[in-house]
């Protein structure tokens, strides 16, 4: 997913992450308004690969992770993680998220959250170059955040994490409703996205282990120790070999 933030009473839009120039373009004639930002949440092609050409379209500015600057394609606004930015009227956070790439950052925007590859729906991404506890604290703080924010990822794939899910967290009767739900979304060709934080606490996996019973459960099963830790880091070794 491309997303588009438009803020009220402000001639600023900006395109988080743009994989691809033409559907942006398109988006921006369709509103009658040029792009004039681009937010980054990491150096991935996925991410990144319409930077210039949009750069060259529009003019826009590019900002990204400063740890990232080698790496983030035409960046202007090199900016600090943990920190706020003021945009358009608005304070917007950028959350340092450690785990799938070293310079992952998070976009929280009041009650939005742009996340990029860290959290999905009922899944999160691979560890590409962090370690099982950067991810695990990333994720943490992630669900520290309010229950009603809304969780904008970057990729469709939902489905196939609540499959694995189903498989670790069978009894789970939320899981079962989540699995209902964004099923005859997807029949229907909606997106599951976005979701919530309240909801993927209850759902995802990997935001079980904040839950004791969840914990003691899991290790069980599979003969781990059961610190919150040790049953993320097994979860998330599990779901890469998952089918």
């Amino acid at each position: 997913y491309i997303y588009l933030i438009a803020p009220h009473n402000s001639r600023l839009l900006a395109a988080v992450d743009p994989a691809e120039e033409a559907p942006v373009v398109e988006a921006c004639r369709r509103l009658g308004r040029p792009l004039t930002h681009i937010f980054n949440t990491h150096h991935h092609r996925d991410h990144t690969g319409a930077n210039a050409a949009l750069k060259q379209a529009f003019g826009c500015r590019i900002a990204g992770h400063r740890e990232d600057r080698e790496r983030l394609p035409e960046l202007d606004d090199a900016l600090a993680a943990d920190t706020t930015w003021p945009w358009a009227g608005l304070d917007v956070g950028i959350l340092d998220m450690p785990g799938h790439t070293l310079g992952h950052i998070a976009w929280l925007i009041g009650d939005a959250l742009f996340c990029g590859d860290t959290l999905f729906g009922a899944g999160c991404g691979r560890l590409f170059e962090g370690t099982p506890q950067q991810m695990w604290q990333s994720l943490s703080r992630l669900a520290a955040l309010p229950d009603d924010t809304s969780v904008y990822c970057a990729h469709e794939y939902t489905l196939a994490n609540l499959d694995f899910a189903r498989s670790v967290d069978a009894d789970n009767p939320s899981l079962a409703r989540r699995i209902e739900a964004d099923t005859q979304k997807r029949r229907h060709g909606e997106p599951t996205i976005p979701s919530r934080i309240g909801l993927e606490k209850e759902t995802n996996p990997f935001l079980r282990p904040l839950q004791a019973a969840f914990r003691a459960r899991y290790a069980v099963s599979c003969g781990i120790d059961s610190d919150p830790l040790s049953v993320f880091t097994h979860l998330r070794a599990a779901r890469d070999d998952w089918r």
